[in-house]
């Protein structure tokens, strides 16, 4: 089944800064997205969860982007129980909770009928790339406070509920998650919520990472998503040093030693994706171009831009998620 490469997000600073990935003269928003379909067909939205995304750069999206190009959008950090600066709120939200915009809430702190219309926005933010076919999930990468707990269950269940069936997947921080006792229990979690597992590769020994957990718990979709292995940042907080966290360029051994799960992963649904997070300068683009020649060469199905293998999310085989 085919396997989709791409990168979150497309305008980091440094990635722009850089000057390697983007031709000369491709300096707006709309001429760098044009480029970027043509080098790869799935983007990870990261810019939606540092502040609630709106309806107008969804639109502007779909228009800017090839029919069959796939948008994974990631949650709004106050759905996933990050601390949200106030200033990130959209002002009338600001207006209404009444507190400074320097302050910094959780999930907890805001009234129900503020959450539920954050919610509704959310939604409606992400309905045109909906409309078009080219949504694929919405990403919940959950804190490393999130732990195995019956209150934890509870927040992941209500997080998917709130949903009201778009595609989700799910990312942990906390290895709890998946100890060895505890994966089986965890991956029928997901599967009984119907949500996309994914699949980290990220530094090891550490109590906010996870380890690699090859396993479907959807029929139709599998992610993949590759943090880089920068073990002396990943775990850095209040310091200068926690920006490095994703800075990190896999080898070509590195790459190629991912070559075989990802194509017996593959071979378990009908579509997997496969995402980039290492996010200084060019390093996301470099190794997800590497990675595409990479399985090629080990005989998986790889989509690219130009072959137009890979479907709106309504035609394969009928929606990817029932509503």
């Amino acid at each position: 089944m085919p396997v989709l490469v791409g990168s979150c997000s497309w305008t980091d600073r440094t990635l722009i800064a850089c000057k390697r990935f983007y031709p000369k003269g491709c300096s707006t928003a709309e001429a760098r997205l044009r480029f970027y379909a043509t080098q790869f067909p799935l983007v990870e939205v990261d810019s939606s969860y540092y502040a609630m995304p709106t309806r107008a750069n969804s639109m502007l999206w779909a228009e800017r982007t090839p029919a069959a190009f796939a948008f994974n959008i990631k949650a709004f950090r106050l759905f996933t129980n990050h601390p949200t600066a106030v200033a990130m709120l959209p002002v009338d939200i600001q207006q209404a909770l009444g507190l400074p915009p320097t302050s910094r809430v959780f999930y907890k702190d805001v009234p129900v009928d503020v959450r539920n219309e954050l919610w509704r926005r959310f939604h409606d933010a992400i309905e045109p790339l909906d409309a078009a076919g080219k949504l694929r999930l919405v990403h919940f990468q959950f804190p490393p406070w999130l732990t195995r707990t019956a209150a934890g269950h509870q927040y992941v269940r209500h997080c998917v509920e709130m949903m009201d069936g778009q595609p989700v997947s799910v990312e942990f921080r906390n290895r709890i998650w998946f100890e060895a006792v505890h994966t089986a229990s965890t991956l029928a979690f997901e599967r009984e919520l119907g949500v996309v597992h994914t699949v980290v590769d990220a530094p090891q020994g550490f109590s906010n990472s996870v380890p690699a957990v090859w396993e479907a718990t959807h029929p139709k979709l599998a992610l993949v998503r590759l943090h880089g292995r920068n073990a002396a940042s990943w775990d850095i907080t209040n310091s200068s040093a926690s920006s490095d966290r994703f800075n990190y360029d896999y080898s070509d051994a590195e790459l190629q030693s991912l070559v075989e799960p990802i194509r017996r992963l593959a071979h378990s649904v009908l579509e997997t994706h496969v995402v980039f997070n290492n996010n200084m300068e060019d390093q996301g683009q470099r190794n997800a171009r590497r990675m595409m020649e990479l399985l090629e060469t080990g005989g998986v199905l790889v989509v690219t831009p130009s072959d137009g293998q890979v479907p709106s999310s309504t035609e394969l085989e009928g929606p990817l998620f029932d509503a």
